[in-house]
């Protein structure tokens, strides 16, 4: 499925893959304890506990190893049946998956896949205060897996704010440029640009790294006492996804958080 353009904005609903201007460092098994400081130097993989699958072809992320990851390949079918599209999202606890509410928005079915492993989601929801003609609107969905997930779980936010100028993992199996196929798990760093009540933003071209369709839904990642913890949920881009500002909808908001928990209220927390 296309990007759905929103004025200047887009959602990014598709084939996943991220796209930045700077590599990112990638390798090692499980979550790596995150610097207690602001860094540059990041092992974006170990972040979302992936490990290095090969030479990585791609913009400013590099690939990962889905089959490891707590970050989730959302496969979308519309109320027919037919398939309707691909997102991203977190594993926020054994049997959670929190990704963006357009993902979830007027679809028959989920299937969350990690690698080649395909678990059929039991529900699905997003929130009530979401509207799909508005980009301001809360952009949040939470997928319950029929079985457990058995993947490595990536908490929320719930100890502090990001703020402007840390350094942030991003994740999901979007594009990886303007014009590639997604379907492969990328990650990679960027600085926080702008914090506020409801989102996060970023900026990708010489800064870092930048979500491209398909990438809707994963995880903004910040260091949190050694671990790695959900701030953001990629929600919309302004300009092409190689050099756009990246919007991410902050965990951190109350309407946010109280939703995610009356969906899954054993969700990890950091």
């Amino acid at each position: 499925m296309g990007d759905q353009f929103l004025g200047r904005r887009a959602r990014l609903l598709g084939a996943l893959g991220l796209a930045a201007a700077t590599a990112a460092a990638c390798g090692g098994n499980g979550i790596v304890p995150a610097p207690s400081t602001l860094f540059t130097n990041v092992n974006a993989c170990g972040a979302v506990s992936g490990v290095v699958t090969g030479d990585a072809a791609v913009v400013n992320g590099t690939a990962c190893n889905g089959g490891t990851a707590a970050v989730a390949l959302l496969l979308m079918k519309d109320k027919n049946g037919k398939d309707y599209g691909s997102c991203s999202g977190s594993v926020i606890s054994a049997t959670a998956v929190l990704t963006a509410a357009h993902c979830l928005h007027d679809i028959g079915s989920v299937t969350i896949a990690f690698g080649s492993r395909e678990i059929q989601a039991a529900s699905f929801s997003y929130s009530p205060d979401y509207d799909p003609n508005r980009l301001d609107s809360i952009d949040v969905g939470v997928v319950i897996a029929s079985s457990p997930l058995g993947q490595p779980i990536a908490p929320i936010l719930s100890s502090r704010d990001a703020t402007v100028g840390e350094t942030v993992v991003i994740a999901g199996y979007g594009q990886s440029g303007l014009a590639s196929a997604g379907g492969t798990l990328r990650a990679g760093t960027v600085s926080v640009t702008k914090v506020g009540s409801v989102f996060l933003e970023t900026g990708a071209g010489v800064s870092g790294s930048g979500a491209c369709p398909g990438d809707s839904g994963g995880p903004a990642l910040v260091s949190v006492n050694g671990t790695w913890a959900v701030a953001g949920i990629t929600s919309t881009l302004a300009g092409p996804c190689v050099v756009a500002t990246n919007t991410f909808l902050s965990v951190r908001n109350a309407t946010v958080r109280s939703f995610i928990l009356s969906k899954a209220s054993d969700a990890a927390q950091r």
